[in-house]
């Protein structure tokens, strides 16, 4: 009976040993293929980066934050207000189009005298960007400015309102507008809460995060 349970302790011995030893000569990638389940790794869509929220979506690599689209007139005000977060190389721009359009403005006046005149009132009540409609259904008509939705519209028709302009309108306008989007290559959280809080004093601008475009 000693006998047989030495046997047995003895074989015990001898698998252990074999076991460690098999474990030990598989090396450093063995060990690693056998902590990783490829399976069960999965590649996030640009939708599923979106999901993530800003906060969280910064977190990743290749990840790039978009913030407009500005119109020309728009483009230098947000470069200005992004110069005290000194975002140097990280920071590039990119063209987009824009088919279908809202815009402010001050209805169609009977010359273009008339509507140079109205322009010179426009001035003396604080606005700067606007021009007149040289051709179409809206000849001599007062363009006061674009936007992307209807919402950011109406906000700046209230701000023109607020200024004194009493006939100004907000309407749909279909055109191509050429726009500017500013991009922000693996933003940092503290930058996309920073770009988060600007976006408010930019009206009908919008805040996009996602994986960078490959081009």
């Amino acid at each position: 009976m000693r006998t047989f349970a030495a046997l047995l302790l003895a074989a015990n011995l001898a698998f252990f040993a074999y076991t460690e030893l098999d474990q030990m000569s598989e090396g450093e990638s063995g060990r690693l293929q056998r902590q990783l389940v490829p399976d069960k790794i999965k590649l996030l869509t640009p939708q599923q980066v979106a999901g993530l929220g800003p906060a969280k979506a910064a977190q990743l690599a290749n990840v790039c934050l978009e913030w407009g689209g500005f119109t020309d007139a728009e483009k230098g005000a947000a470069l200005a207000a992004l110069e005290p977060l000194q975002l140097g190389k990280q920071l590039s721009q990119r063209r987009s189009e824009s088919t279908s359009a809202y815009w402010v403005y001050v209805p169609a006046l009977p010359t273009k005298a008339a509507a140079e005149k109205r322009v010179a009132e426009l001035k003396e009540q604080g606005l700067k960007d606007f021009f007149i409609m040289n051709d179409g259904a809206q000849k001599n008509a007062i363009s006061l400015g674009v936007f992307k939705s209807e919402d950011a519209a109406n906000k700046f028709l209230g701000a023109v309102a607020e200024r004194g302009v009493k006939n100004a309108k907000a309407g749909a306008r279909t055109q191509s507008i050429q726009q500017t989007v500013l991009v922000l290559r693996d933003p940092q959280p503290v930058q996309t809460e920073q770009l988060q809080q600007l976006k408010h004093d930019f009206a009908g601008s919008e805040v996009r995060i996602g994986p960078c475009d490959k081009t």
